[in-house]
Parts: structure tokens; C-alpha cells; sequence
């Protein structure tokens, strides 16, 4: 039998400098001239778990606590980890070395079933505005912190990791089958801003820079 590989839902037509098979995954580290941004990145690759349950506050998963409150965010050794509401969150594995699948009926594999992408650089949040009625820029609440609402009509999770006035980094997950669409209509919003696609490494050298 030949050699598995899983390609992620989101294409964009720029040709990638540089690739690595991860996990039978063909992943994108880097495209040509990200010199500057704002870039889009591809982080579908990434696991990503759902995690039900009514004692939700008593599971840590990968040693780390969930947050408290529904909206609360925590990003830890390139774990991320969403509270949802009551007995929902969503974790990501984004960056650092591989590590154990959680064990126990209470999670779930959505890895291949989602599309994880991230938004990065200056105008970010400009562009966001365009895409969303969220209140990216403007919410006075500490980072990260999650939203949950449409994003591009389609509803997402959506993570600010880092804002600086209208510029940083926010992350946006939905089911795979929005991909393109989402990939088009967020190139178009950020035209006017010079947005680029990037590989996974303008994410991973910022927030995980000995990766």
C-alpha cells in the first residue's frame, strides 16, 4: 500500500519554499517573501480535540487547568485550550513537541473534521472588521480570549493571542467544509492590506521560538 497523506482543506496558490511531513501531514513552513505581513497561515494540521463533559473544571489536559469562565482562553507550551461554555472546550495542539492523545470518552478528534487558521501582523484587525460583527479590537478582556460568533458568515472560534491597537495575531476555527470560501473571502478582505500567506513557522517563531 502506498504512503498516507493527509492534505489540509485550505489551498492557497502560492508556491511553499519549504515543507515537512509531519504526522502524514504535508505541512508548510514557509513561503516565499514573508519579509512582511500581515500573513495568512494554514494551522489545520494541528490537533485539535472537542472535550465534553459536566465536571469539565476537573479534567487538565496535556497538566493543563481549563479555564474557569466560558470565553477564557489559556496558551501554554504551544497547547491551546478554549472554555466554551459549562461542559464544552476546544484544544489545540499547536505548537512544541508531539505529545500523548488524551485518553477517556469525554474527548474527541477533530483534527480532520476542522480548519485551524491564524492571522498575523499589522491591520489584522482591520481586516477582521470586515469579515465580522465580533469586537476583535475592542474587547477590555485579558489575552488570550475566545469569541464565538460568525466570522466570513461562518460560524467560528475565533482566539486573540496578541493585539497591539489593530495590529497581532488571532486564531479562527470552523468545519473543513468552509475552507475555500473562507480562504477567498479573507484574501479579499485583505487586499488593500497586502496580506500574504505564510508557513507554519511565521506562527511558531513568534509564540514558540526554540521550535
Amino acid at each position: 500500500m502506498g504512503e498516507c497523506i493527509r492534505r489540509s482543506p485550505v489551498n492557497f496558490t502560492a508556491k511553499p519554499k519549504r515543507t515537512e511531513n509531519r504526522g502524514d501531514w504535508e505541512v508548510v513552513l514557509e513561503y516565499d517573501d514573508e519579509k512582511e505581513g500581515p500573513f495568512l497561515i494554514d494551522l489545520s494540521h494541528c490537533p485539535k480535540w472537542d472535550l465534553q463533559d459536566r465536571d469539565i473544571s476537573s479534567f487538565t489536559p496535556f497538566s493543563i487547568p481549563i479555564p474557569e469562565e466560558p470565553g477564557g482562553s489559556v496558551f501554554d507550551k504551544g497547547i491551546l485550550i478554549n472554555r466554551m461554555n459549562k461542559t464544552q472546550a476546544s484544544i489545540i495542539h499547536i505548537a512544541g513537541d508531539a505529545a500523548d492523545v488524551p485518553e477517556g470518552n469525554s474527548y474527541t478528534d477533530t483534527t480532520d473534521a476542522s480548519v485551524c487558521m491564524a492571522l498575523t501582523g499589522k491591520n489584522i484587525f482591520y481586516i477582521a472588521e470586515k469579515l465580522s460583527s465580533l469586537n476583535f479590537a475592542g474587547m477590555k478582556k485579558e489575552i488570550p480570549f475566545l469569541l464565538q460568533g460568525r466570522f466570513s458568515h461562518v460560524p467560528c472560534q475565533t482566539v486573540v493571542l496578541e493585539r497591539n491597537g489593530f495590529s497581532g495575531t488571532f486564531l479562527f476555527s470552523c468545519s473543513r467544509g468552509y475552507a475555500h470560501d473562507m480562504v477567498h473571502a479573507v484574501f479579499d478582505a485583505g487586499e488593500e492590506f497586502g496580506l500574504k500567506p505564510a508557513g507554519e513557522k511565521a506562527f511558531t517563531g513568534k509564540f514558540m521560538p526554540h521550535h
